[in-house]
């Protein structure tokens, strides 16, 4: 009996630090993947692959070691629409901490923008309407792409919280209700609640800012960053929340967040009034099966932060898996579209472990 309880006393703690891996200070060099059941010849035919195309950096993490990775993963790239998933991570926090509630509108908040300003309809819009980008306020908003200009709904054409459009205006209003109640600026309380915490490389106060337009009082907020950092952002989330032995994004967020939400349209991003196999949480996109990425057979949901032309940071929690992909979008010619992201998920997916 006594050697029976030394054994479970030794074999507890191993298979529990096994379950638990995390990067230290820096990411370890990429282990073997034939020892974690990876396919190192498959996973050579998805690096070649890559490279063909306009991809600037690649990590793979399995189980929270670092399978493989190539380009420049410790050259921080524009991260253009995760910026939003990153600020999904900080309302969760405020959230918990009772700093910011989902339930208060635009009214109570003291939200108003640009002539034409807001209407009373439009200010009874919640923050969690904006969190789903379901606010039905179509007011000009910094930073709007042309097809963000041509595709906004018309105003007063939707109530707060009835239709689902990815909208600039909603992700811009986020910025300033969160800075307004915590009193502090975006890049800042990233550094603080979300980069000090998972130990990032590289991310601080100096890389994000601001992009200001006459037609809206709320600036776009911008960030730049790491494969190796979002590297670790995906997997705080596969974790749900947690680092080590801190609960640093609350675990109900992380699976709220990330639930489809909003049953939408990949091709055009318009709402679906049927489900679909691809929808929207707060500021993060979920999905399922093949509609997750044109040609990637999921068995399961995953869910993504997504920035245009090419940023990813794609989670899958049933094999334990993250996946970083990133274009340099400091050239503005640079460009892997879904098409291409698909094939690349399907090979690093047939070079994993088969799953149970």
């Amino acid at each position: 009996m006594k050697f029976l309880l030394i054994l479970l006393l030794c074999v507890v703690p191993l298979e529990r630090a096994e379950a638990e891996t995390f990067p230290g200070k820096t990411w370890n060099k990429p282990a073997d993947p034939e020892i974690h059941g990876w396919s190192a010849a498959k996973l050579a035919e998805a690096r070649a692959y890559s490279e063909a195309l306009d991809t600037a950096a690649v990590m793979i993490v399995h189980d929270g070691v670092l399978i493989d990775a190539w380009g420049d993963i410790a050259r921080e790239f524009p991260a253009a629409s995760i910026r939003k998933s990153l600020l999904s991570a900080l309302y969760g926090i405020q959230v918990g901490k009772g700093t910011i509630a989902l339930s208060d509108t635009l009214e109570d908040l003291g939200i108003e923008d640009e002539p034409p300003g807001l209407t009373p309809e439009e200010r009874q819009a919640r923050v969690v309407d904006l969190l789903m980008a379901r606010s039905g306020v179509y007011h000009p908003a910094a930073g709007e792409t042309a097809y963000m200009k041509h595709g906004r709904p018309r105003r007063g054409s939707h109530a707060p919280g009835e239709y689902w459009y990815y909208n600039n205006w909603d992700f811009n209003v986020l910025g300033t209700i969160y800075e307004t109640a915590v009193e502090e600026e975006i890049v800042p309380s990233l550094v603080r609640y979300i980069a000090a915490p998972l130990q990032m490389q590289d991310f601080d106060r100096d890389d994000g800012g601001y992009f200001f337009e006459k037609s809206s009082r709320h600036p776009a907020y911008y960030v730049q960053v790491t494969a190796r950092d979002l590297a670790r952002f995906g997997l705080l989330y596969l974790k749900e929340g947690r680092w080590r032995d801190r609960q640093v994004v609350p675990a109900a967020w992380v699976r709220k967040s990330t639930s489809q939400l909003s049953d939408i349209s990949p091709r055009t991003y318009r709402h679906a009034d049927g489900p679909t196999t691809m929808g929207y949480g707060y500021l993060w996109w979920a999905g399922r099966d093949d509609g997750f990425l044109p040609g990637v057979d999921l068995r399961g949901r995953a869910y993504r932060a997504y920035g245009h032309r090419g940023q990813f940071v794609i989670v899958i929690p049933a094999r334990n898996l993250v996946v970083v992909h990133l274009v340099d979008r400091w050239d503005p010619t640079e460009y892997v579209s879904f098409q291409q992201m698909g094939t690349l998920l399907s090979m690093i997916l047939e070079a994993a472990p088969e799953v149970p």
